[in-house]
């Protein structure tokens, strides 16, 4: 595809709809006077699902905040050690909520948490009608995986909370424990099998096992079953560690996946043609996550984003700073609102491929190849750069501080909604998860050893020979950065209430989130009555 801009104008674009981003109308101007030639721009419905009835549920896991700013994405990154949202002045700031997430001084009346809880009900909701309206076996499983997987995180987040299973209904608040056997139950009934255990016949289960990561086939089923049972002993207080690692396991001993490596690639989207150190493809680590990574042989089950036909993916406009819209020609000014803290970006070697796969840091420069300049800066250089230390929480942390995410990669051209899948179950992982699992079962993290050689050679380092869990902690921080479970496992390792950047240890009843205020006050005129969280 090509463009003639002759004496091209970029004006700001003006964020509406999002009273989280204040104050940031800021006047871009820059002058392209060459041709613009990019090859691969992605072509809007590229990656549709499958229509098979079950687009309307699926679709679902975008509406649910899975990946943009005020709900599930949010609350799993911002509470986390992975990445922050800094006020920078007038801009961020919203009332402190942001920081409230930072320092787990959350309370019931906040919106994210709202929307997070909203998101995953509306979900449930639209699996229910579905199921009532009738459908085939094949079909039925799967739904019944997918509201499963909804309440698999409302349990995560909130513990004790409704388990509605049919359109139009109510019912009393359930255990954690309840919810715990209910989503297992769900996800044993779609895989045909009383529970997971060596040498299981999935045989007899009405779901698939075609590699189609819009969909929940066998394979997607124990993914959600691994990470199930590898919490359990958070969730419940019952360790099923070697039923996680079975399930991991089997996903990667039968499934058709491979991890994405060398020679895996795709076509990098985002390329300027007269940077140099712009690389015509990205392979591997980088390939897993692109615009244009639809089919990736590594994804098992996936969120399906597109610009257009499948919207709700944001990472440039939450990510980047107003003015790297010159970098990727993006149609809407960024937001200049997540960045990454520094510890968390030291914590990757230099020559982790995953680093440069993850991150945007350092001067940065336009298409042709030219500085950006911030003529608003409020450090001492106009040149834009990213650093990755941050220099205060509040009030007036400076607007280029912080390594940006940038994982889910760009594309040239791009519009305010991006074109990655985003993957909730992928082969990456499962190593990982049977690793941990395995030295969990047996008190001995060097157990897990092997698993985690796997995912370091695909990352260009060289094998542990011994691992603690601090290590391991790390490894996976590095290996699933962005992909919102950091939270659950910071929990699981018992260092989510630590100390770290602008935030002060914290108790321990913020592990779990508080339910809803405005959840607590709807139910009052209902038959079942919502109780809060302790400690709230």
């Amino acid at each position: 595809m090509k463009f003639n801009l002759l004496k091209a104008v970029c004006l700001s674009a003006t964020l509406i709809g999002f009273a989280s981003c204040t104050d940031l109308d800021e006047d871009l101007k820059g002058d392209i006077t060459t041709d613009i030639s990019v090859p691969g721009i992605a072509t809007p419905g590229d990656n549709a699902g499958p229509d098979d009835g079950l687009n309307g549920a699926f679709s679902q896991l975008r509406s649910a905040g899975t990946a943009n700013h005020s709900s599930y994405y949010s609350v799993q990154e911002l509470t986390s050690d992975e990445q922050v949202i800094a006020a920078k002045g007038g801009d961020w700031f919203d009332g402190g909520i942001l920081i409230q997430l930072h320092r787990h001084t959350y309370g019931p009346v906040h919106s994210f948490i709202n929307n997070a809880w909203s998101g995953q009900y509306g979900g449930i909701t639209t699996c229910n009608e579905l199921l009532a309206s009738g459908l085939d076996e094949a079909k039925s499983a799967q739904v019944r995986a997918l509201r499963a997987y909804f309440y698999l995180r409302l349990l995560d987040m909130f513990g004790n909370v409704k388990l509605i299973t049919a359109p139009g209904t109510d019912a009393p608040q359930a255990t954690r424990s309840e919810v715990f056997d209910f989503v297992e139950t769900e996800l044993l009934d779609a895989l045909g099998v009383p529970a997971i255990e060596a040498g299981m016949d999935l045989s007899g289960s009405p779901l698939g096992t075609e590699a189609n990561s819009y969909r929940i086939n066998q394979f997607g089923a124990l993914g959600l079953l691994s990470k199930l049972y590898l919490n359990a002993e958070t969730y419940v207080g019952a360790a099923r560690y070697d039923e996680a690692a079975i399930a991991a396991g089997y996903v990667i001993d039968n499934g058709p996946y491979t991890l994405c490596d060398v020679g895996c690639t795709v076509t990098n989207l985002a390329r300027r043609t007269s940077v140099a150190s712009d690389a015509e493809q990205l392979e591997g680590y980088a390939a897993v996550f692109a615009p244009n990574n639809e089919g990736n042989p590594e994804n098992i089950f996936t969120v399906e984003f597109d610009e257009v036909t499948a919207t709700g993916m944001n990472f440039s406009q939450m990510n980047l700073h107003y003015s790297s819209q010159f970098t990727y020609n993006l149609d809407q000014q960024p937001w200049n609102g997540y960045a990454t803290l520094e510890e968390f970006y030291n914590s990757y070697d230099d020559a982790d491929l995953r680093k440069s796969a993850s991150f945007l840091v350092g001067p940065q420069l336009d298409f042709g190849g030219s500085a950006i300049l911030d003529y608003a800066t409020d450090d001492d250089d106009i040149a834009l750069s990213y650093t990755p230390a941050i220099n205060e929480l509040e009030p007036n942390s400076i607007r280029e501080a912080g390594a940006r995410a940038a994982k889910f990669s760009f594309q040239q051209f791009g519009r305010q909604e991006q074109n990655n899948d985003y993957p909730i179950v992928r082969l990456g992982e499962m190593y990982l998860v049977r690793g941990e699992a395995m030295a969990r079962a047996a008190g001995n993290w060097n157990m897990s050893l092997n698993d985690v050689n796997v995912i370091r050679a695909r990352a260009g380092m060289p094998a542990y020979t011994s691992i603690d869990a601090d290590e391991f902690l790390a490894e996976r921080g590095r290996e699933m950065f962005q992909e919102s479970s950091r939270r659950t496992d910071l929990i699981r390792f018992d260092r989510y209430n630590d100390a770290w950047w602008e935030k002060d240890a914290s108790p321990a009843h913020v592990q779990l989130f508080p339910i809803p205020q405005t959840q607590i006050d709807a139910s009052q005129s209902e038959t079942f009555m919502l109780s809060q969280n302790p400690g709230y």
